[in-house]
């Protein structure tokens, strides 16, 4: 969608290819660990090279003899990079012998026409770097030996890849920001089944095992004739069930997507209904100021019993976002899924509401006579102005004299904000400020 040259980086389990990725992009983007596997969807991310953009798609590793059907997919969504990317990036470790997988891959890319460079990563010495020859088997010609994790050579990779990059287009013309939709909740309730249904697509692994997903997955997909870049996130879990690093890092990239989105897209379990994790993540979701679509996924499957708990748990849990659309759909089967983009158009609109200043203070007026400010500390507060400074979530200042108005008068302001104008889906922030008297200086 971008118009930029497309390089995917494939490879074998555990040769360092997200830690080439992070090298190309200089930042921490990809999770690295030393088991294998870690990488397990496709993750596209931007890069620059002597004034050349690319896009970098980080694939899982490639296994010639899978073991299970996580691997098989893992090998299907590598080989789906390889044909649609412009350029690739084949990563073998230098400091082991040839394995039948990097057979396997070298195999693919010699019966594509996809220019290719090949990479001898974890050349970490002068010694390793001289030490390639065997590599040579895979008949791929001789491989650059670089060292992702320490730099060395990849200044050298990086001219040979600029160079194989197909001739730049005409430049395209700079498009508007798609609206950011991410999708959000505890691991397998459905997230990944839910962005391949709005992508039409296998993008993303699904897998009955929680915690397919790990690092956040982008796709812009077009709902109703308008373009969305949708965000997979990994399965958030409660601090206490997390195990190592690679949860750790998923978690926080997740929460990260959080603070970023224009809407999320919050999944429940529809068999087990909301629970205190939840509770948890609506509350984050409200406080980072994105709107709010709460979806009671798997509700083809679920029995009376279960829809009336599940509706109970959302009603007790979720209260304090009674203004967030509640949809109940299947994303394994589509059901009612078209429901989805007119919510979504819907709370983005309403994010983007903007009272006019007039019309906000005539009304708190009228608000602030029939209910006064509570005294506090003796004294009664009054407000004597106020103004929408932001959308965006909408954000209204009460300019204060004379006392504190305290969080309940703020949620009585809030109320009747809501009352008045349609904010369904967005959070509403109404903060006060105080406002001295000025004394004349004489």
């Amino acid at each position: 969608m971008s118009g930029l040259p497309i390089v995917a980086v494939v490879g074998r389990p555990n040769v360092g290819k997200s830690t080439l990725v992070n090298r190309l992009v200089r930042r921490r983007a990809a999770v690295v660990d030393e088991r294998s596997g870690v990488t397990r969807d496709r993750r596209e991310f931007t890069a620059e090279w002597s004034g050349r953009e690319f896009l970098v798609v980080d694939t899982g590793g490639w296994e010639f003899q899978p073991e299970d059907g996580i691997t098989v997919g893992i090998r299907e969504q590598a080989e789906i990079a390889v044909k649609a990317a412009d350029v690739v990036v084949f990563v073998a470790d230098a400091t082991t012998e040839v394995t039948d997988d990097d057979a396997g891959v070298a195999r693919i890319l010699q019966k594509t026409d996809t220019p290719y460079v090949f990479v001898a990563n974890k050349a970490d010495s002068p010694t390793v770097e001289l030490s390639t020859d065997h590599l040579w088997a895979l008949g791929l010609g001789e491989p650059i030996a670089v060292s992702a994790l320490h730099g060395r050579n990849t200044g050298d990779f990086l001219d040979r890849l600029v160079e194989t990059l197909p001739e730049p287009t005409d430049p395209i013309e700079e498009k508007e920001l798609l609206p950011q939709l991410a999708i959000i909740g505890r691991p397998n309730v459905g997230k990944s089944t839910l962005l391949n249904k709005m992508a039409g697509e296998e993008r993303v692994l699904v897998s009955e095992i929680p915690g397919t997903t790990r690092d956040p997955i982008n796709q812009v997909v077009d709902l109703d004739g308008e373009l969305f870049e949708v965000i997979d996130t990994a399965g958030i879990k409660r601090r206490t069930k997390i195990k190592d690093d690679i949860e750790y890092y998923a978690t926080l990239r997740a929460h990260d997507v959080i603070r970023k989105a224009d809407v999320v897209l919050m999944v429940v379990d529809g068999t087990s209904g909301a629970t205190h994790q939840e509770q948890r993540l609506a509350e984050e979701i409200s406080t980072a100021g994105a709107g709010l679509v709460i979806l009671l996924n798997k509700w083809d499957t679920v029995s009376e019993d279960e829809r009336l708990h599940t509706e109970d748990s959302v009603s007790d849990r979720l209260e304090f976002v009674s203004w967030a659309p509640v949809l109940r759909l299947s994303a394994k089967t589509g059901s009612r899924l078209h429901r989805l983009p007119k919510a979504i158009r819907y709370v983005l609109e309403n994010r983007a509401r903007r009272i006019p200043t007039p019309d906000l203070n005539r009304l708190l007026t009228t608000w602030q006579q029939a209910h006064p400010p509570p005294v506090r500390k003796g004294k009664r507060p009054r407000i004597i102005y106020a103004t929408q400074a932001e959308t965006e979530p909408p954000t209204v200042v009460l300019f204060v004299r004379s006392g504190d108005l305290g969080p309940d008068y703020l949620r009585f302001i809030e109320n009747r904000l809501r009352d008045a104008y349609d904010f369904t889906g967005s959070p509403v922030r109404v903060v006060a400020r105080r406002r001295h008297n000025r004394r004349r200086q004489l």
